[in-house]
């Protein structure tokens, strides 16, 4: 637009060009002026300058209250300044606002901002007070302050528990929530802690991102482009022969589920100019067929992957939300391409039993459930995943269900769950699911509802290593997954896989690992 507007002379283009150029040398200013040392890094946004500023102007036991956007407590770039507020005891009250009403079938508080901005009331001083702060988030009205659900104090410690690395907030609706959540990060370390100034780590992993979808595009081909610029030839599965070598898929995000490489394919509409690559997902027929690969939009040469002789691949989906039907989802992969949407979670000694440990804590719900308490946008940053609690390793070989560990009942499952198909073959034989022979065996039969018994077993098996045992915060954590309880009770009447998981999870407290579950 701004090009456009160059083009034809506008006068709105020099406005732009000048406004444009105050704001960098604010921004400038800002940075070298040495007045606000912690919020001005990154793309510097002048409200938290505002707020630095007014923490530095008052009196050491003076108060400071400002209406300012949310993203003060919450936004990686305001980590410093919020971390030393709300962890060194200065936050006092912290109540965070959307602009919508929703809920009272109300004009948002302010018309002219989109609906979906948040605000928060900051109160905070500049020396540690002696009370927790009070805590309220997702307000829509004044009012909600008086409910004792929905307002809750939290001290420093509770701060510095749930967000150890960055000290940003998290996002609990309610007094229940920010109970549960704590208690969780009490009893188990989050995956990966910074908080000293050292990584300490509860997984030896490492994170990457690939390849860049726009960045990167150069190296990428679609099937037409393969057959007649690169004179490929399908070699079987998803793959392709050439003489600069093997192409292999370039999965996405959109591509996968929870235990589940074979969700989609990618289809491509050209008329839909904003999204023009869309997922098809696998029909029942398809997934009982272990022959069936999906298609991808894009294949690249195995020499450009980051992991070129690894026979699996442990990604989780980029793009969420905290109102989405899961907001972690993660899948083990056939070694290949990766696009960004899928970021890579490697794990040092490439441990086939330890990647479906990591498989399975992933796609727990207590997991997600502590996800859903720190993710404000469209995105899992890894700097959110870091912080969230992980059952160590050594956990799953010490807690005993009977006559098996955890980890047996998680590798079981994760083999069952994940091998469906052929090209997951090399994950079964690291898993030694091979014959007498030495032979891997076939892939287990795609059945639905064994494959929601299996899942509903795993979550009651993380239930336990949580620490979550009493059936009521179970039934409430499940409550909060509300597109997973609507579309369950049409399909079948009722919650299935929250009523799985409470017999399960009885089964199991009784030593009974292998019962039969009928309901």
């Amino acid at each position: 637009m701004i090009a456009a507007l160059e083009r034809d002379g506008d006068p709105l283009a020099r406005d732009y060009a000048t406004a444009s150029g105050r704001a960098a040398m604010a921004a400038g200013m800002a940075r070298r002026g040495g007045d606000y040392p912690l919020l001005s890094g990154g793309d510097v946004n002048l409200y938290s300058l505002f707020v630095e500023r007014a923490m530095t102007l008052v009196k050491p036991d003076g108060m400071v209250g400002l209406l300012t956007p949310s993203g003060i407590a919450s936004d990686k770039t305001a980590a410093r300044f919020f971390k030393g507020v709300a962890t060194e005891g200065p936050l006092k009250a912290l109540y965070d606002f959307e602009n919508r009403r929703t809920r009272y079938d109300a004009p948002p508080f302010f018309p002219d901002v989109d609906s979906r901005f948040k605000f928060c009331a900051f109160v905070a001083s500049p020396s540690p007070l002696p009370n927790a702060a009070q805590c309220a988030f997702f307000l829509q009205d004044v009012a909600e302050l008086d409910d004792v659900e929905r307002r809750f104090p939290l001290n420093a410690d509770a701060f510095a528990r749930v967000n150890p690395n960055t000290g940003t907030a998290p996002i609990f609706r309610t007094r229940r929530d920010a109970e549960l959540t704590t208690a969780i990060y009490e009893r188990l370390p989050v995956l990966v802690d910074r908080s000293s100034g050292e990584e300490v780590k509860a997984w030896p992993v490492k994170y990457s991102r690939m390849f860049d979808m726009t960045n990167d595009s150069g190296l990428f081909r679609t099937r037409a482009e393969l057959e007649e610029r690169e004179g490929a030839w399908p070699t079987g599965g998803n793959r392709f022969g050439s003489p600069a070598g093997e192409w292999v898929p370039l999965y996405e995000g959109k591509m996968v589920q929870a235990f589940d490489h074979r969700a989609a394919s990618v289809v491509v509409n050209p008329q839909n100019q904003h999204r023009p690559a869309q997922p098809e997902p696998a029909t029942l027929e398809q997934h009982q067929n272990p022959e069936w690969l999906p298609d991808p939009q894009f294949w690249v040469l195995n020499s450009e992957t980051s992991f070129p002789t690894a026979p699996h691949l442990l990604g989780f989906k980029d793009v969420t939300a905290p109102t989405n039907v899961r907001s972690m989802i993660a899948a083990l992969i056939p070694g290949s391409g990766v696009g960004n949407t899928l970021p890579i979670v490697s794990i040092d000694d490439e441990e086939a039993a330890k990647s479906a440990f990591l498989l399975a804590n992933f796609n727990a719900v207590p997991f997600d459930y502590a996800a859903r308490q720190k993710i404000q946008g469209q995105h899992l940053n890894w700097f959110i995943v870091e912080q969230l609690p992980v059952v160590p390793p050594d956990r799953y070989e010490a807690h005993r269900f009977g006559p098996k560990t955890a980890g047996e009942i998680v590798r079981e499952a994760v083999l069952e769950l994940t091998y469906t198909a052929h090209d997951m073959a090399p994950f079964a034989r690291d898993m030694c699911h091979v014959d007498a022979a030495g032979d891997v065996l076939p892939p287990f039969a795609w059945d639905e509802e064994r494959r929601l018994l299996l899942r509903a077993k795993l979550n009651a098996v993380f239930f336990h290593l949580y620490g979550v045992a009493d059936r009521d915060d179970v039934r409430y954590i499940y409550s909060t997954f509300s597109i997973v309880e609507r579309e369950e009770t049409a399909a079948y009447g009722t919650y299935r896989s929250h009523d799985l998981c409470l017999a399960w999870m009885n089964a199991l407290a009784a030593d009974q690992p292998d019962a039969e579950i009928a309901l």
